[in-house]
């Protein structure tokens, strides 16, 4: 793969590489799917060159669907990385070693690259993480877990982080993380995962109703010990019509 991209360089633009931080929600742990090669020791998000010819946006639209296999992706452009020294010079040549790629041809990736970062949301039972080949491995790993980064991976993973910790206050969020039907507690625990803390359930309970997106359901959820809590899903119009005009309340 990389070196088809070296060889046909030409189509790609210079110095631009994006960067996406995907997010998923499964047994009480918000998860992000991560990249493990066998040429470094370090995990990474997945991410990519942008070709000449492509939209920045389509450019992330295209890994994110290459590495999950799933299409309408919620997808959210946080933020730019371009520290004067983001290049790891030992680390690309170390790549360039493992494909067996000249340092001279592969000068052009071994420079500088200014990345776009991207967060996504995405259901985990519908995700099915695809490596790129047999040189590595692509695992969902809890968000508190996360082992080693290369270059400044984890900075843009913490400030994907942040940012939907910011956009909770402006957004709904759970139509793309949690399955079709779903209790309140499960969707008060996402919000609790990804803030970090703990909610008072009846306050979330008074805000969450307020938003108008949820459907109270004729089922309860089945297979549990105590008493059976309603199901609920989300109303997509009115869910959409939140996400495009934003929320007045805090968490």
């Amino acid at each position: 793969m990389l070196k088809a991209i070296l060889d046909n360089k030409e189509n790609y633009q210079p110095g631009l590489s994006i960067d996406c931080v995907i997010f998923g929600f499964h047994d009480n742990q918000l998860k992000v799917l991560l990249i493990k090669t066998k040429y470094s020791d370090k995990w990474a998000l997945p991410g990519g060159f942008v070709s000449v010819n492509e939209d920045i946006d389509q450019a992330a639209v295209t890994v994110l669907h290459g590495r999950t296999g799933l299409k309408g992706i919620f997808l959210r452009q946080f933020s730019t990385f371009g520290a004067a020294r983001r290049c790891d010079v030992d680390f690309s040549n170390s790549i360039l070693d493992f494909y067996g790629i000249p340092l001279d041809q592969g000068k052009w990736f071994a420079s500088r690259f200014v990345t776009v970062g991207y967060y996504a949301l995405v259901d985990f039972l519908k995700t099915i993480p695809q490596p790129d080949g047999k040189n590595e491995i692509v695992e969902w790993i809890d968000h508190n877990a996360v082992p080693e980064l290369v270059l400044d991976h984890k900075q843009i993973l913490d400030k994907a982080l942040e940012t939907l910790r910011m956009e909770l206050n402006l957004m709904p969020v759970g139509y793309n993380l949690l399955p079709e039907k779903f209790t309140i507690p499960e969707l008060q625990k996402l919000y609790e995962t990804i803030l970090g803390r703990t909610l008072d359930r009846r306050n979330f309970l008074r805000k969450i109703t307020a938003i108008g997106i949820l459907i109270k359901l004729d089922e309860k959820k089945s297979n549990v010990a105590h008493k059976a809590p309603n199901l609920y899903s989300f109303d997509k119009e009115k869910y959409e019509e939140v996400v495009k005009n934003g929320l007045t309340q805090g968490w």
